[in-house]
């Protein structure tokens, strides 16, 4: 149809002004004698910076913010309170942010209603609503004019501008709802629908009005609704966090009402500071999303004890699913992991410690652990170790009859309580050496050998009757313990006896770095304290029962070193 002359003339000013500034422009209609609201849709961009303001024109005058004004800004709205005819023509929605400027032209028609009718066919609504499986009519644009108390007024449906369309008990519609339902629809449904409510501003009340034409076609498949969300579950809140309760339904059909329930009772008026928000989209993938959502701003106490149910009237019935709020878990994963590295810690620092000083604690647990540990030893030993040394070595830098019948004797019986026998002071005269080296070696617990070096001029430890019956009885009959001690470095064991090999390489040996002062005969410092750790445990005597033990030499080199 071709527009009249007058609505060509009137538009083209704007259009080259709209081209120029990419403006948009759209359409809104009111009945003369009604009040409306016009939002400027451009304000919605979320790109807009959060200071941009909105400046409304008119004939390029800017409108009033002033609210007693019929025609006034109100909130970034246009509003007209109420509309007269005179108000038809174009209106300028300007918006300004720090960096930007936008503009939207709204074309406004004030109409009058048809001739002994309640609407006007050309500023209809068109709805659809599918036959035999119901469907629902919305009363649309009314959710800004809520009174003084932001409550909507109770709506009143008419068809065809007749009354008592409610009587039908096919139907319904609940106080303050703009939902019309509709059961069981047929073509006999198909017509004109006039919503109308009223609106109080200032103390004068304005009636409001729509007029919707429902097309009534074949309705689709019936598929009952499916609940994207919730399914039915639980989520873990913080106390006072904010949460948004969303549901989500899919359906084939938009003529679905869902709505949430907590203790029997709706959502909001089981808490005031609930507000519920109803919502309706196409769906990507066919159909539609429909859904009710409301905010918690602060997770009480009394939100924990209540199932949430979500549920949605559809043609088939009613569908229902709940989510309900739990306290969060407390996360013990990063405690355990935490415990655990503290504990691996605690472990290797422990494995660390014992490894430096593992010789020092040992010892110190002998002697602290000795009044509730010792007991007489049932093994039938009467020596703690049995001596095996190079004999008749004078010229020796580092004596081994030095070490053997002075040092030795002087730190582990003296010191430690340890009793040895050494052949050459210990034996009698005339015993046959491997009877007593049998004898003795027999009643000992360890067998110290003492290794002095090659280089020395003593050579090595010569493979007497004597050391071997030792090593024999060490390694072979009894499994005796050997202690190894180097008087000094010995770097080369190619000409030592193969026994003495075998032992240094499964124990090695203990290298004496000490001279023979009075500082080398105490049982502290570490070479004494690796003999202590390789001897049997033993109490370490006082030193009033030291002075006590007589230091006896019965051989003629004891004789000697005391000269």
């Amino acid at each position: 149809m071709t527009p009249p002359l007058w609505f060509i003339c009137c538009i083209i000013p704007f259009v080259s002004s709209f081209n120029a500034e990419q403006s948009k422009l759209s359409s809104h209609f009111v009945l003369v004698g009604e009040p409306t609201a016009i939002r400027c849709q451009i304000a919605k961009i979320p790109a807009l910076h959060s200071d941009y303001n909105v400046t409304w024109y008119r004939n390029d005058t800017p409108i009033t913010t002033d609210i007693s004004y019929r025609i006034h800004q109100r909130d970034n709205w246009l509003w007209f309170i109420p509309a007269t005819l005179k108000d038809s023509g174009f209106y300028e929605c300007n918006i300004r942010s720090s960096d930007s400027s936008d503009k939207e032209y709204i074309q406004l028609k004030v109409f009058k209603n048809d001739d002994g009718l309640c609407f006007n066919r050309e500023t209809m609504y068109e709805q659809k609503v599918f036959m035999s499986i119901g469907g629902k009519i919305t009363c649309p644009d009314m959710e800004y004019f809520n009174d003084e108390n932001n409550t909507a007024s109770e709506i009143q449906w008419y068809k065809e501008c007749k009354p008592g369309l409610l009587e039908d008990n096919r139907f319904y519609s609940s106080k303050g709802d703009v939902y019309l339902m509709i059961n069981n629809v047929t073509t006999h449904d198909q017509g004109n629908y006039t919503c109308q409510t009223t609106y109080t501003y200032m103390g004068e009340q304005y009636n409001i009005s729509r007029s919707i034409y429902v097309d009534i076609e074949e309705g689709p498949k019936k598929t009952p609704p499916e609940f994207i969300y919730p399914k039915n579950h639980s989520i873990e809140v913080e106390m006072g966090s904010h949460v948004i309760m969303d549901c989500n339904i899919s359906s084939s059909i938009s003529t679905l009402n869902a709505y949430w329930e907590v203790n029997d009772q709706e959502v909001n008026i089981f808490d005031d500071t609930y507000k519920e928000q109803f919502y309706e989209r196409p769906s990507p993938g066919g159909g539609f999303i429909i859904g009710a959502k409301f905010n918690i701003s602060e997770v009480k106490d009394k939100d924990y004890s209540h199932k949430f149910f979500c549920h949605v009237l559809h043609p088939y019935g009613e569908a229902v699913a709940y989510i309900v709020l739990k306290h969060p878990v407390r996360n013990i994963q990063g405690y355990l992991i935490g415990g655990l590295i503290s504990l691996v810690f605690v472990i290797v620092v422990a494995v660390s410690v014992y490894k430096l000083f593992k010789i020092d604690i040992v010892l110190w647990c002998r002697n602290s652990c000795h009044p509730f540990l010792n007991k007489e030893v049932s093994d039938g030993k009467i020596y703690d170790a049995y001596v095996l040394y190079p004999k008749n070595r004078v010229s020796c830098l580092y004596s081994p009859d030095i070490f053997v019948l002075k040092i030795l004797p002087e730190v582990l019986e003296r010191q430690c309580g340890y009793k040895l026998f050494i052949f050459g002071r210990d034996d009698l005269p005339g015993q046959a050496v491997v009877n007593v080296a049998d004898e003795k070696i027999n009643q000992s617990r360890r067998v110290i050998i003492v290794l002095v070096p090659e280089s020395s001029g003593y050579g090595v430890l010569e493979d007497t009757s004597e050391q071997q019956l030792a090593v024999y009885n060490a390694l072979i009959r009894d499994g005796i313990k050997v202690i190894l001690i180097e008087l000094d470095k010995i770097k080369d064991y190619t000409n030592m006896p193969e026994s003495i090999k075998y032992i240094k390489q499964k124990h090695g040996a203990i290298r004496w770095k000490g001279d023979f002062t009075e500082r080398s005969h105490s049982a502290s410092t570490k070479f004494w304290k690796h003999v202590r750790y390789q001897m049997p445990p033993r109490q370490t005597v006082s030193p009033s029962e030291q002075q006590l033990l007589p230091l006896s030499f019965n051989s003629p080199q004891t004789i000697m070193l005391e000269r």
